[in-house]
């Protein structure tokens, strides 16, 4: 149980600060619909957020678990010196292949009317790039501290600035033509204002970063980069096809619903609204990653390595099963919140909204599950497993999106994280055994499940009342909760903090 209660105190130190600034640029994604009036506005902004993670992919190509993984075994300051200066020339080609072909880019993802995007795009990509290897060496020395402050500052920054050009200069210019802060905002920019704020971000959490970046050293290994490209080149395509599956829907979205210009714009534009809303969840599963990977392999040497892997999957699981029961027992609330304070029309899709945040619960098992690859240098297994993933769903998406739309792309998502979960359960259970409590953790998602079915049908019933809503949803969620402090009082009895909190009940 030590493991699980060194995991729980990093994710308290570690995990907690990481949730705090990704929520940060989370409620500056939410605020769209309270600076832009209509859905299809943002299309081309969403376009844009679609194509940074496919990027984010080949920059980075696989270097940072790479490190975790090699730091364990090879002299550190060689390795991060040899991989920071590949990176640092990798960036530099890449960038210069984009805006080389940034024409033809805007072609293919209809991007026409705002080329500058692109521009923009290249920038963040670049910078935040050259950010990846400081962050990794914060977190395998676990210097959480350090590393929420980096990515916090950053993303205040990037929030601070859209607020003032978005929500303050608008107003300011129109009643002050003359001010010369007014000199410093053009209206024809818009919602470019959300990128622009994002290189600024970028270009301070690099400063904020400065002091890793001056431990690199001019030193490069060539038979050391060789062998950690060897174990990070499956990761390319794991991470490819796991971008494929995450942004897709998104990307080929307004190319493939038969449906006018417009029209297809302003439902890509609720589609991602609807997408922000489930990844709640994901905002805690990268947070949870963000602890859990270095300790994964840091414990791997462990005899009981196993069981402690089990015992974290286990909790993760409960509290994904939490997050699930906050956004589908409080839909309701959103809704109301788009209703009442932005456009109706925001409202739109929400429905597909739990099956989005159950299917990001699979993705997160199956991150849980990828340890067996990467602890046996079986990458391979992870990109095939990834490739299957994509290729159902670009199938799913092409055949259900002109019929279902909205739910047409939900479900596609939700086919291919169920498959990616077995597949990796199956496979990681012949190569590298690990005794996971399958029974009790389908159990508690198929009663959270059954608990927002329970309550669909009491809202149903009593139709159009959000006090109502409320309050069922808050007792459904304090009676799931009675019942997982009553299943696992013993191991939760163990855990620092709540387990206090439990004694004095007990």
């Amino acid at each position: 149980m030590s493991g699980i209660k060194k995991l729980a105190g990093q994710t308290l130190w570690y995990g907690l600060p990481t949730i705090a600034s990704r929520f940060l640029g989370y409620l500056m994604n939410m605020a769209l619909p309270f600076f832009i009036a209509l859905p299809e506005k943002t299309a081309d902004l969403v376009q844009v957020y679609t194509l940074i993670p496919f990027l984010n992919v080949l920059y980075a190509y696989g270097m940072e678990t790479a490190y975790f993984r090699f730091s364990q075994t090879h002299d550190k300051s060689k390795l991060y010196s040899t991989l920071s200066i590949s990176l640092f020339l990798s960036t530099i080609f890449f960038s210069v292949i984009l805006f080389w072909q940034k024409s033809n880019i805007a072609n293919v993802v209809d991007l026409n009317n705002h080329p500058n995007y692109l521009l923009w795009m290249i920038a963040i990509i670049a910078i935040d790039n050259l950010n990846t290897l400081p962050f990794a060496k914060l977190r395998q020395e676990n210097r959480p501290k350090r590393y929420a402050f980096a990515r916090i500052a950053g993303i205040v920054i990037n929030l601070s600035t859209v607020i003032f050009f978005l929500g303050f200069m608008p107003a300011f210019a129109s009643s002050h033509p003359n001010h010369f802060l007014t000199s410093w905002y053009d209206p024809n920019l818009g919602i470019g204002y959300y990128l622009i704020g994002n290189v600024l971000g970028s270009v301070f959490t690099l400063m904020v970063l400065s002091k890793e970046l001056g431990q690199i050293k001019f030193q490069f290994s060539f038979s050391l980069w060789k062998e950690v490209m060897r174990y990070s080149a499956p990761l390319i395509i794991v991470g490819l096809g796991g971008m494929v599956n995450d942004v897709l829907s998104r990307l080929i979205y307004r190319h493939v619903v038969d449906l006018p210009a417009m029209e297809a714009d302003h439902e890509l534009g609720i589609f991602a609204n609807v997408f922000r809303l489930a990844l709640l969840i994901t905002i805690m599963i990268q947070a949870f990653r963000m602890a859990a990977e270095p300790f994964f392999f840091n414990q791997s040497k462990q005899e009981d390595a196993p069981k402690t892997y089990a015992r974290v999957m286990k909790f993760f699981v409960i509290a994904c099963c939490f997050m699930f029961l906050f956004i589908g027992l409080f839909l309701d609330v959103f809704k109301w919140v788009f209703t009442t304070l932005a456009n109706p029309r925001w409202a739109e899709g929400l429905e597909v909204v739990p099956l989005l945040a159950l299917g990001n619960i699979f993705l997160g098992i199956y991150y849980n599950l990828s340890v067996w690859y990467k602890l046996t240098n079986k990458n391979s297994y992870g990109a095939v497993i990834t490739i299957v993933g994509a290729a159902i769903t670009i199938v799913l998406n092409i055949a259900l999106i002109p019929k279902l739309h909205y739910a047409g792309a939900a479900l596609a998502t939700f086919c291919c994280y169920l498959f990616m979960m077995i597949s990796s359960y199956m496979l990681g259970q012949k190569h590298y055994p690990i005794p996971y409590a399958v029974k009790k953790l389908t159990a508690y998602i198929v009663l959270v499940v059954l608990i927002y079915l329970a309550h669909i049908g009491l809202n149903w019933i009593v139709k159009d009342q959000l006090w109502f809503s409320v309050s069922t949803g808050l007792v459904m969620l304090v009676l799931f909760t009675r019942f997982v402090l009553k299943v696992e009082a013993r191991e939760l009895v163990k855990m620092p903090i709540l387990g206090r909190f439990i004694k004095k009940k007990m």
